[in-house]
């Protein structure tokens, strides 16, 4: 399998040219990449006492391979610290649309004089991501008062998986 490039190179936000229509002759993305994030809604549905969240400092992308890790690190200290009937409710907020493309150049003996490549050239797609605003929220957890303290440790473990820093608020639900 390949490697996957690094972060910087998808991390600012920019709407390339991209037409997916009805009509197969028509769309330029001739494939969407397989999905990674497998679960965006998890636990049990219920009435809890407090909303965390976890929100970005910048404005930026996020691949779905950083989201997924994100989410399977939180959801394993939620099962693990929180106590069976009390429960949670998880929710991935923003969905991975953004389809990442990348123009291969050639690698091995001779690249050197053919590795010029184009300039913006369009690229197969590589994968996707989450394209997020500052001050939206990525993830949420609903849970009752005596578990924020756990929900807010679980969401600091998943921050250290994004490629940014994160606010983590709580707040407490109207009845």
């Amino acid at each position: 399998m390949a490697k996957l490039r690094r972060w910087r190179a998808y991390r600012n936000i920019e709407r390339p040219f991209t037409r997916v229509s009805k009509f197969k002759k028509k769309s330029y993305i001739r494939m969407t990449p397989v999905r990674k994030v497998v679960r965006y809604d998890m636990g049990e549905e219920g009435k809890y006492g407090y909303v965390i969240d976890l929100i970005p400092k910048k404005t930026l992308q996020i691949r779905q391979e950083a989201i997924e890790s994100a989410r399977q690190t939180s959801i394993r200290w939620l099962e693990k610290n929180i106590v069976k009937g009390a429960g949670f409710h998880f929710k991935i907020r923003k969905y991975p649309y953004h389809i990442l493309r990348e123009n291969p150049l050639a690698a091995g003996a001779g690249a050197d004089r053919m590795s010029t490549g184009m300039q913006k050239s369009y690229g197969k797609p590589i994968g996707t991501a989450i394209q997020i605003q500052k001050g939206d929220r990525l993830f949420s957890v609903e849970v009752n008062k005596q578990f924020v303290d756990v929900a807010r440790k679980a969401f600091s473990r998943a921050s250290q998986k994004l490629p940014c820093s994160f606010t983590i608020r709580a707040t407490e639900k109207k009845s």
